[in-house]
């Protein structure tokens, strides 16, 4: 079974936010060995410069680039990633899972990711080109990776 990880910057404050992470978390296990990893964003301050964004980033990679579990194939969440469908997501989660890679997605903290994580990443992907509150995008993740697994295995979910 492919173990799918999220690893994310921040936590998950809002309970009904949470209870939905759980609930794909329970609906995810059938398919994958499915784990999030939360890690603790670098704090700058209100009206950071160019240089202290960059500087935080740096830092965020490290944290990051600790946790990707090895022989994955890593996914960035970006805003300049390549846009996918729902059935294109799926074929490259089944590609994953016919390579025997296990897949790791990464999403960065309020101010994105460093050029550095997104250069050691297999795919870079975009959701959207709307901006939506980072907490909510956990939960649309998730719920993409579970259509994805429905849709690999022929459910009546995707329509």
């Amino acid at each position: 079974m492919i173990r799918v990880t999220v690893i994310a910057l921040g936590k998950l404050k809002e309970k009904y936010l949470a209870d939905a992470v759980s609930e794909y978390k329970k609906r995810l296990s059938r398919y994958c060995n499915f784990e999030i990893i939360e890690l603790e964003p670098v704090k700058i301050g209100e009206k950071p410069s160019e240089n202290e964004i960059f500087s935080a980033l740096e830092k965020e990679a490290e944290l990051i680039f600790k946790k990707i579990p090895n022989g994955s194939r890593v996914i960035s969440l970006c805003v300049e990633g390549k846009p996918l469908s729902s059935p294109d997501f799926a074929k490259e989660i089944e590609k994953s899972s016919n390579m025997g890679k296990n897949l790791t997605f990464i999403i960065g903290s309020s101010y994105g990711l460093s050029e550095r994580v997104k250069k050691a990443t297999d795919l870079r992907l975009s959701i959207s080109e709307m901006t939506f509150p980072h907490q909510l995008f956990r939960v649309m993740l998730l719920e993409q990776i579970y259509r994805a697994f429905k849709i690999i295995e022929g459910s009546a979910y995707h329509k």
